[in-house]
């Protein structure tokens, strides 16, 4: 808060507060303190004790959190969403980085169309996405058993345990290219004009430009895309819990961290485990964050 002087009656100046910043910063303070610092406190109080058959619930400091380390269901979890992370990651990040460029390149043909096409995705809730994309991965009743019918193909289901992985990488990239893609393109726009020219009188050729000036100049909003992408991904849920009922047998109640918390205390009523689970986990996307700014700030400084 600043403080502004003001003349008092004998002429001497003193200062009062101005809280019109204070003021204007409290509603997002009320919103951010009762819809995620509560909750969280909340959680972490929950995670330290334990529901028992026999004697209620039991203070048992981090025991939830020793047995979640050691649950192979937890663990399972974190190396699948590990995995999706390290190869739809990069394959997103790199088709959204594409489509800024060529939309910024300005060589194309209604590129208004373009950028809305590409966008639109994103506009979809993410259930709805899932329900579309397990009826065109239907193997018997979907786009893929319809091809194979009419074609005598045997192209294989996509929801079969193992392709299913890959299916919703595919509904996530569909879905979150144009958002990245905007971002991208938002950064590209801001580029100062004179960079481009000064390349252009150097000889530099359109490649030459986009790898030389614009893609070092992307780096922030290439790293606020890849965050957002990191935290996304282990907070995987509603594309396998959607397409859980149409693949049972590939997609279990612990696929991902996110739907074996969910089950453990929706379905297992283990409310507690269920929050020392959810702890983990997002203790376990912010380190994963961290290394990942470290290795980002490392190699802009090499």
């Amino acid at each position: 808060m600043s403080a502004v002087p003001w003349e008092t009656a004998r002429g001497r100046p003193r200062r009062r507060r101005d809280w019109t910043g204070l003021i204007f910063f409290t509603p997002f303070l009320l919103v951010f303190v009762m819809g995620i610092v509560a909750p969280l406190v909340y959680a972490s109080g929950l995670s330290l004790y334990r529901d028992q058959l026999i004697g209620g619930r039991s203070f048992v400091g981090l025991g939830n959190y020793l047995d979640a380390l050691t649950d192979p269901r937890f663990l399972e979890g974190v190396s699948r969403v590990g995995l999706f992370l390290a190869v739809q990651v990069p394959v997103m990040i790199g088709l959204a980085l594409l489509a800024a460029l060529i939309l910024d390149s300005g060589r194309i043909r209604a590129m208004r169309f373009m950028r809305i096409g590409v966008f639109m995705p994103y506009a979809v809730p993410s259930v709805v996405a899932a329900l579309m994309w397990g009826f065109i991965y239907g193997d018997q009743f979907g786009l893929v058993g319809q091809f194979n019918a009419a074609t005598g193909a045997a192209l294989p289901g996509p929801l079969t345990p193992d392709w299913v992985l890959i299916a919703i990488g595919n509904v996530v990239t569909w879905q979150f290219l144009g958002y990245n893609m905007l971002i991208l393109y938002a950064a590209l726009r801001s580029i100062p004009e004179e960079l481009y020219e000064a390349a252009a009188i150097d000889g530099a050729g359109e490649a030459r430009i986009a790898w030389s000036v614009k893609i070092p100049a992307l780096k922030p909003a290439l790293w606020v895309a890849t965050l957002f992408s990191i935290i996304g991904s282990f907070q995987l849920f509603n594309e396998p819990h959607v397409l859980q009922s149409l693949a049972p047998a590939s997609i279990s109640t612990y696929y991902t961290p996110n739907m074996y918390a969910y089950q453990l205390a929706f379905n297992a009523n283990q409310v507690t485990y269920s929050a020392a689970v959810a702890i983990l986990l997002g203790a376990v996307t912010v380190v994963v964050a961290y290394v990942a700014q470290w290795m980002t700030a490392r190699g802009t400084r090499r």
